[in-house]
């Protein structure tokens, strides 16, 4: 090629450079251009880039031609190059595709969209069917359904726009470390090492697809909320009952719900019977919500409006009829649906750090290599190529390439630990960001409690039993003060057990692999675990004491009554209900006693004040032969037989794991839908600061400011909606907290994404939750969430140990060419050499730290702040003084190598060798940050590390002997003597190493 159009090449690349900085910083102001910029533009702009990249390190191909003004020129592309790249993908990621176009002005509002639109809650049945010109007892007609469904739309989720595959990957290379390492890697390249350049391409496209995999959540997170409504709905239309798929529901329409029967959507009831619904997953309330018609106060929360059904929650008992209010996303499924797509996901503290650390990395490399190219040519008077080829050493050597692949294994096999402990990471950075979190938010129900109702005290009339055993697995026994008591001895305790295993429809079941599990009301399993820990059988029972008729339980009277007789032909009636219902019935007590009201009932207030819901069970004899029961029946003449105090226990791991956390500096807070009492109760049961819960009414109710400081207080919230966990996971972001949350309900999912890490329940945990979180607990234990804690802490410690590893080894690379040309020396190391050692420490000594096992005292100390640098100034005084070491060594052995008389490739084969035996040794320095290597743990408590050494030094003798590598090298075999003086310097590396620990030991440093 001609002069000149090496000339006209290079200009156009210079001012192509110059334009890509000079646009990239432009483009990035003009947001509300970029919001309407297409999808061709976007890839035709990040094209442009790509090319403009490419042409400027094809140039340096050419280093052996040109001359000093085209050196210049490219020396500035390769400068340029890594930042106008990042400029241009930070600029394409200022598009939002997930940005809707608005409605079109003729597009009709839904009923339940509007401002301006009545609260269906606190309306009169008649007033919504009017409103909605609906028929209670013939619906939509088919031709007004029809016409309903097109102005509002299918009762589903909308689908969010995506970015498209080739966009989304392409941003997966938005991180300055990729960049840094693109360009490490054309260099390798353009020196003719394929298979390292091959490497370091490969790095960089593992991250990315490891990225493009994760990418997405949010989209995954409300195609499971959709999932959850229910596919078909039995309506009322044109007077006739029709099944059809319940995406087809429309406002207005009349829907028939039954027991089991998944809520189809918003409804206001219009008719119920024994209704009992299931809002766990809505609102976190463990026990079955009763629902009757009578409209409620405009405020009160949604697992306060009794006279509502919301779409995705599931009906327990009983029937119902009731009009669609709201479909798809304007349900309350679909309003948190909407929630969790507009969360921002966040960055984890790892990746904040790294990309803060590649910023200051590249421009620090960048810098350096300007400085030295000029002072090398105009000071030194060096020949420009040899100047240029010395800055892409330099390069080389800074970079510490392997850091991504190090990282990614580190996370990798923390990932794994953590697999076996019955936690499946989703996201990788997640388990780093586990060990930084200062607090974790905790919905109650199931994720600290059980889930399962437990009877935990007795009020007999005499005395007052204990019961011990959680959940419905019928093992446990009855203590009064402390004293165990034999169950079968006790004549109240029998009596009453028998009421609660009778007067009762739910069945226990159970498997090998699921244990017990229950069939029907949650506080009816509680009522037959009870009896049964009594030693009642269900079975015998039944077969004792058949049940003749019954009535159901309704929400008009408050109780359950079933009729009995045994084979000698006595009839009784067994009776449970509300406490001050069945004491309206009672006229004596199971030990003869008239009632005493008062003292039942404080002893009620003291069961309700310690979080437990009471139910009362009585009992009254009929005459013989009585095969029929009804309401008149049910008079003032039954027998008190006792008090029950029920409640959602919490776990007993769950206790354990918040203490570990509280000892680990991590604070935990539940944030719940349930009541205030029951969720103090719970939390002083946890060790949580529950003198006072914040209910989610107090939370609206304040401002930014004042929430900042009632969130730190507190450790209990209750009530609390959605948007209330929104608010309260914010506001302790807001203060610098590092936030995790856990849940398993739909209700869950929007506070999971905007946490800083989400933590679901995979078994009892919904899918929408599971797809917002980044952690999903395979066992729904609390307690491994500290085992986590713990893993994440092991993580991050050996990331920075990589760190630790490789700065120094990278920067002694990088001080020992510094040097060489700002003195006038021979370069003791070439940029292949470089790359070899680069190559060859990162595959075995820093793979090595990715295993190695915790720091003592890793759960004693407190979680890092957030604010926190990934190089700290005690890391970076490590950096200094091991680099400075390095260099001292490495420069010892080439001079006195040059001094002994032997030639340049001699010198510099000992000058790698003592570059590879001084990181060797230096491995073994920082497999703890300040405690003392010398000891026999140092050699037996990560075997791969020895391992690794041994491969090395096989590397190594390969390197230094092997004719085809001193050919590809330009190295030269070494005697006896080199050795002995590179073995001597190293142990004195190692020595000055530790002397500097002990330093550290003295100031009382544990931790970098």
């Amino acid at each position: 090629m001609s002069l000149l159009a090496d000339y006209l090449i290079a200009g156009l690349l210079l001012v192509g450079g110059g334009f890509a900085l000079i646009g990239s910083f432009g483009l990035l102001k003009l947001s509300d251009f970029y919001k309407r910029v297409h999808g061709p533009t976007k890839a035709t702009t990040l094209g442009v880039g790509s090319i403009l990249i490419a042409s400027s390190l094809h140039l340096s191909l050419r280093g052996s031609t040109l001359s000093l003004h085209e050196l210049l020129i490219t020396l500035f592309l390769f400068i340029s190059a890594p930042v106008s790249a990042h400029l241009l993908v930070k600029a394409a990621l200022h598009l939002d595709p997930r940005a809707r176009p608005p409605l079109p002005p003729d597009e009709p509002a839904h009923p339940s969209a509007d401002t301006d639109s009545p609260a269906w809650h606190v309306m009169h049945c008649a007033e919504v069917l009017q409103a909605l010109s609906s028929s209670a007892s013939s619906g939509l007609g088919q031709h007004e359904a029809a016409r309903r469904l097109e102005r509002y739309g299918r009762n589903s989720l909308p689908a969010p726009r995506q970015r498209g595959p080739w966009l989304r990957f392409i941003l997966q290379f938005h991180n300055p470390l990729l960049y840094v390492l693109l360009v490490a890697g054309a260099v390798t390249f353009a020196l003719e090492d394929h298979v390292d350049a091959a490497v370091i391409a490969g790095v960089v496209l593992i991250n990315a697809v490891i990225g493009f995999v994760q990418e997405g959540r949010a989209q995954k997170a409300l195609e499971a909320v959709s999932a959850m409504l229910a596919s078909r709905a039995m309506v009322l239309r044109e007077g006739e009952r029709d099944e059809i798929d319940a995406a087809l529901l429309v406002p207005g329409d009349i829907v028939l719900l039954e027991s089991g029967a998944r809520v189809p959507a918003d409804l206001r009831l219009l008719r119920v019977r024994n209704l009992h619904v299931n809002e766990a997953a809505l609102t976190g309330e463990s026990v079955p919500v009763a629902k009757g018609t009578e409209p409620v106060a405009g405020a009160a929360p949604i697992g306060d409006r009794s006279c509502m059904a919301h779409a995705g929650t599931v009906v327990s008992v009983g029937q119902a009829h009731g009009v669609v209010v709201a479909t798809g996303q304007h349900t309350q499924m679909g309003h948190i649906g909407t929630l969790v797509g507009e969360v921002q996901a966040l960055a984890t503290p790892l990746t904040r750090r790294l990309d803060q650390f590649a910023r200051q990395i590249t421009l620090f490399i960048l810098t350096v290599g300007l400085v030295t190219f000029l002072f090398g040519h105009f000071v030194r008077g060096l020949p420009a190529l040899e100047v240029f080829l010395a800055v892409v050493a330099l390069a080389v050597a800074a970079i510490p390439e392997g850091l991504p692949a190090i990282v990614t294994i580190v996370l990798a096999i923390g990932t794994r630990v953590m697999a076996r402990n019955n936690a499946i990471v989703r996201r990788l950075p997640a388990v780093e960001t586990l060990g930084s979190v200062t607090v974790i938010c905790s919905d109650k129900t199931g994720t600290l409690t059980r889930n399962e109702m437990t009877a935990v005290q007795v009020m007999l009339p005499t005395h007052t039993l204990q019961v011990t055993g959680a959940g419905y697995a019928p093992e446990g026994g009855f203590h009064r003060q402390g004293v165990s008591v034999d169950a079968a001895q006790d004549g109240l305790l029998q009596g009453l057990s028998r009421c609660a295993l009778l007067c009762n429809d739910a069945r226990l079941g159970h498997d090998a692999t699921g244990g017990w599990q229950l069939v029907g009301d949650p506080t009816e399993g509680a009522l037959l675990t009870l009896a049964c820990k009594a030693g009642l059988d269900p079975l015998e029972a039944a077969a004792t004491w058949p049940r003749v008729d019954a009535i159901p339980f309704e929400s008009e009277h408050r109780f359950m009554a079933t009729l009995h007789h045994d084979h000698a032909g006595r009839a009784f009636v067994l009776l449970k209900g509300a406490p001050e219902c069945v004491l309206d019935l009672c006229e004596q007590d199971a030990s003869g006693q008239p009632l005493d009201r008062a003292a039942w009932e404080a002893r009620m207030e003291d069961a309700a004040g310690a979080g437990q819901r009471v139910l009362a069970l009585a009992s009254c004899d009929m005459p013989a032969g009585t095969t029929a029961l009804a309401m008149i029946d049910i008079s003032r003449r039954f027998t008190l037989l006792g008090l029950v105090g029920l409640i959602d226990p919490p776990r007993e791991e769950a206790i354990v794991a918040v203490a570990d956390c509280q000892r680990a500096g991590v604070r935990v807070k539940m944030i719940t839908g349930d009541h205030a009492v029951t969720a103090a109760a719970i939390g002083r049961q946890l060790g949580l600061n529950a003198d006072r819960a914040v209910t989610g009414d107090a939370v609206a109710g304040l401002d930014e400011v004042a929430l900042q400081r009632v969130v730190l207080e507190n450790d209990v919230f209750a009530r609390a909606s959605p948007e209330h966990k929104l608010r309260l996971v914010a506001a302790l972001q807001a203060q610098g907290e590092l936030v995790a949350m856990t849940g398993d309900g739909v209700n869950d999912a929007p506070a999971l994404k905007a946490a800083n890490i989400g933590v679901a329940m995979g078994q009892k945990g919904t899918d929408a939750a599971r797809e917002a979180a980044d952690l999903v607990l395979t066992d729904d234990n609390f307690a491994t969430i500290a085992r986590a804690v713990r893993e994440g802490r092991v993580v991050f410690d050996n990331i920075k140990k990589s760190l630790l590893f490789m700065l120094p080894t990278n920067g002694g690379e990088a001080g020992v060419i510094l040097l060489a040309v700002f003195a006038g020396l021979a370069l003791p190391v070439t940029a292949g050499q470089i790359l070899w050692v680069n190559t060859v420490t990162a595959v075995t000594l820093a793979l090595a730290l990715a295993f190695e096992p915790a720091e003592p005292g890793v759960m004693r100390r407190p979680p890092r702040r957030p604010s926190e640098p990934l190089i700290t100034r005690v890391l970076a005084a490590r950096i200094a003084y091991v680099s400075l070491l390095m260099i001292a060594v490495t420069f010892a052995v080439f001079e006195w190598e040059l001094a002994r008389g032997n030639s340049v490739e001699m010198a510099r084969t000992a000058a790698v060798n003592m570059l590879v035996f001084g990181e060797l040794v230096y491995l073994f320095n920082v497999r703890r940050f300040t405690a003392s290597a010398l000891t026999r743990d140092i050699l037996t408590g990560n075997p791969v590390a020895l391992w690794m050494a041994v491969l090395l030094v096989v590397f190594q003798l390969l390197f230094t002997y092997a004719p085809p590598m001193q050919q590809l090298f330009g190295t030269a075999a070494l005697d006896g003597v080199s050795w002995s003086m590179i073995l001597a310097l190293g142990l004195g590396k190692f020595l000055a190493v530790e002397a500097e620990k002990a330093v550290l030991r003295r100031l009382q440093v544990r931790r970098m």
